[in-house]
C-alpha cells in the first residue's frame, strides 16, 4: 500500500488525524517477525488476509481490553503490516501485502499457511 518512493515517515491523513507509517524500504525484518510473534496481532493478520479488504477495528472481536487492542493495531503499523486510515470515525486496517511481497517474497503467506495449520490442529489461541 505504500509505495517504495515513500517519504521516511509516510502518514494516512483526515479529519486532523494522523497516524505515522514506515516507507517501505523502512520496514525490518525484525520487527515483522516480532509484531507476527504475538497470537493476537497474528489473529488480526489472519482475519485481514480472509476479508481481502480493509476492515475497522470494532470489526475485530479479540479477548482483550480495548488498550490492549490499540496497542496491537499500532505494533503492526509501526512495523508495517497493516496501514491504518481513518474515515470519519472509524480506523480501518489493511494489510501492507504488496510492500510485505516486496521486501520478504512468500513470507505473509508462508506464516498465513503455518498459522491455518495450526489452528485446524490445536485450535485458537485465546
Amino acid at each position: 500500500m505504500t509505495p517504495a518512493s515513500a517519504p521516511a515517515a509516510s502518514t494516512a491523513e483526515a479529519g486532523g488525524r494522523v497516524l505515522d507509517h514506515p516507507a517501505r524500504d523502512e520496514i525490518r525484518i525484525e520487527g515483522v517477525l516480532h509484531a507476527l510473534s504475538d497470537p493476537m496481532r497474528l489473529r488480526i493478520v489472519r482475519e485481514l488476509a480472509a476479508a481481502e479488504a480493509e476492515l475497522s477495528c470494532s470489526c475485530f472481536e479479540l479477548p482483550v481490553s480495548k488498550s490492549t487492542s490499540t496497542h496491537h493495531f499500532r505494533v503492526l503499523r509501526e512495523s508495517g503490516i497493516v496501514q491504518q486510515i481513518y474515515r470519519g470515525t472509524a480506523k480501518m486496517n489493511g494489510l501492507r501485502r504488496d510492500d510485505l511481497e516486496a521486501l520478504f517474497p512468500g513470507l505473509l503467506d508462508s506464516v498465513l499457511d503455518a498459522t491455518n495449520r495450526q489452528v485446524r490442529r490445536v485450535g485458537e489461541d485465546r
